[in-house]
């Protein structure tokens, strides 16, 4: 047997397996904003899922804020009700008025929304739960990108604030603030104005969660790969020998 081969094989496995371990690891969790349904539009209205995930040890989740800027004159949100937890929406009059997605005047705009888990409820410690909370929104401002800052609160006391906006060209931040892309106008008048539901919230899957599912999967395929590559060399070398 040419064991020349065999070494070949072998380290090729071993590499093209490590490749597919550290990929699995490379997205981490922050809080997303995810899209329910078609692509929200503006000067209509949207269904957001706001995915939390856990990511204290020995801590968990209690409270949620949301913040909504003043400049985007959102007239109306509503939230989907979750067991254990309730939510406030405040609403704040503006100094003067803005004109709204819809190009009317808004003097009052809604600038934030908590929700906060009641005893006996929370985002358990560690690495293995998350919460959704699904809200709607609008009307959307005439922007391109609607950006929602966000507090996430644990009960040892601990905050997190998720509101690093990245420049063009520039790595991810650290607490990358939830966003979500808005469409241009339709002209109708009308973006979708979705329903919530527990079916759709469960369905919807954010993006930095995808990205490790994916390089999860991806490593295994590629690991698999790697090993019939190496099988091949040794069966190659087998024959060789002979």
């Amino acid at each position: 047997m040419n064991n020349a081969v065999i070494r070949r094989g072998l380290v090729l496995t071993g590499t093209i397996g490590l490749v597919g371990v550290l990929g699995a690891g490379v997205a981490s969790a922050h809080v997303t904003a995810n899209v329910l349904g078609s692509q929200p539009q503006q000067g209509g209205y949207g269904a957001i899922t706001i995915r939390v995930p856990n990511e204290e040890e020995n801590a968990g989740t209690v409270k949620l804020e949301l913040d909504f800027k003043p400049e985007y004159a959102i007239s109306s949100v509503r939230y989907q009700p979750i067991p254990g937890w309730t939510a406030e929406v405040t609403k704040t009059p503006l100094p003067a008025p803005v004109k709204n997605g819809k190009n009317l005047d808004v003097t009052e705009a809604v600038t934030k929304i908590v929700f906060t888990a009641q005893p006996g409820t929370k985002i358990g410690p560690g690495e293995s739960q998350y919460q959704d909370f699904a809200i709607t929104a609008g009307a959307l401002p005439a922007v391109d990108e609607l950006v929602l800052p966000a507090i996430q609160t644990y009960d040892n006391g601990a905050v997190v604030s998720w509101d690093q906006v990245a420049a063009d060209g520039a790595p991810e931040p650290e607490h990358p603030a939830p966003s979500v892309e808005l469409a241009a106008a339709s002209g109708d008048g009308h973006s979708h104005h979705a329903t919530t539901t527990a079916a759709a919230t469960e369905a919807a899957a954010p993006a930095s969660d995808d990205t490790a599912r994916w390089l999860g999967g991806a490593g295994l395929v590629v690991g698999a790969l790697g090993l019939g590559v190496g099988a091949g060399a040794v069966l190659r070398g087998r024959k060789a020998s002979k």
